[in-house]
């Protein structure tokens, strides 16, 4: 590819995710992208598709596989079609980028992994949410050093929705972990680290939605010398609260997608302490409780950038997505630190047999 030439995509899929996010921004950004072609089942999404992209259209993804046009394939069909047809394309030699959920079990990953180093091909998965704003600044934070020694990470990603669509079923790969999990569980393993496995303790349960998945998720990452993270999903939630909270030993955080506030001490500047085993008093000689006084320092971040937080996401996205197809910069965001999620999200379906069985 010639780097001023528009990367030509394929985009499977026009349902919220294909035409919603990736049509959305594909077909904006024209120096750099040119649709060339969908795929989607239903007869009108096709017209709708052809009228707004200018492009050519098929009810199945097989004549894609015909052409020697394309420079990347976009995979943002259901679910559970996001396996078989990655692979698929990968094995035939073209350029993926896969919608989240990527997969249901690591192994799963690993046979992508090993047909996109076989063809020599780009293979990425669509996790946008690495380059939200907030999420770069809770993790600035947290690496300038100020808070301390990070003792919790609690993450929640919740609301109040009886959600009735096919992403409720089990059958369908539904459920909160595999539909929205994936964008906190990813921001989750970045602040935990990519470099080993955590401990898992998760629970699921289905409350309020129409289909068989889980809607109310609970789960714990932990290991030897790494902040706990406490990650919620729910659709059960009728008062939420914060998206992050940091509970640091000089400070803490908290904040949602737009506002986020921090503060912490001065450990130089801060009163000695001394253990005292004896009772503490009052000059006047009555019970006294511990006093420690401390001068906090307050910051805080606000959203600046209008443009909307999904249109941020998917111009960091490709933005990262075109300097790596053009090879002047690798992928950020690997497969492999994806198989690591995708291995959390299947210990957690092993630990919850009675949401998902097999």
């Amino acid at each position: 590819m010639d780097l001023n030439d528009p990367i030509r995509v394929a985009i499977i899929g026009q349902g919220r995710s294909g035409r919603d996010i990736h049509g959305a921004y594909l077909s904006k950004d024209t120096e750099r992208f040119k649709i060339m072609a969908v795929v989607d089942p239903i007869a009108d999404r096709r017209e709708r598709a052809k009228a707004e992209y200018g492009c050519d259209a098929y009810e199945g993804y097989q004549p894609l596989l015909e052409r020697k046009d394309l420079d990347l394939v976009v995979n943002a069909a259901p679910s559970r079609y996001h396996v078989p047809y990655t692979l698929e394309f990968l094995k035939a030699g073209f350029n993926v980028l896969c919608e989240k959920p990527l997969a249901f079990r690591a192994a799963e990953v690993d046979q992508l992994i090993d047909a996109a180093e076989a063809s020599g091909k780009t293979f990425a998965i669509f996790q946008q949410s690495r380059f939200a704003p907030y999420f770069r600044k809770v993790k600035e934070v947290i690496d300038s050093g100020v808070l301390g020694e990070v003792v919790q990470i609690s993450i929640s990603f919740n609301g109040f929705s009886r959600r009735y669509d096919w992403q409720t079923l089990t059958d369908e790969m539904g459920g909160n972990l595999l539909n929205t999990g994936p964008h906190p569980l990813d921001q989750a393993l970045q602040l935990f680290g990519t470099d080993t496995m955590p401990k898992v303790t998760c629970l699921m349960r289905n409350t309020v939605s129409y289909g068989d998945a889980d809607d109310h998720v609970m789960l714990i990452l932990s290991g030897e010398g790494r902040p706990i993270i406490d990650l919620e999903i729910s659709s059960c939630d009728r008062f939420p609260g914060n998206t992050y909270k940091v509970y640091g030993t000089c400070g803490g955080l908290k904040g949602s997608t737009s506002h986020i506030e921090w503060e912490y001490y001065d450990p130089a500047a801060a009163p000695k302490l001394v253990l005292i085993r004896t009772p503490l008093n009052q000059p006047d000689g009555t019970p006294a409780y511990c006093s420690d006084s401390l001068k906090w320092i307050k910051e805080e971040w606000n959203e600046s950038d209008g443009g909307g937080l999904f249109n941020i996401m998917s111009h960091a996205f490709y933005s990262m997505l075109h300097r790596s197809l053009h090879k002047v910069a690798p992928l950020e965001i690997t497969p492999q630190q994806v198989r690591q999620q995708i291995a959390v999200i299947e210990e957690c379906h092993r630990q919850n047999p009675h949401i998902y069985e097999g």
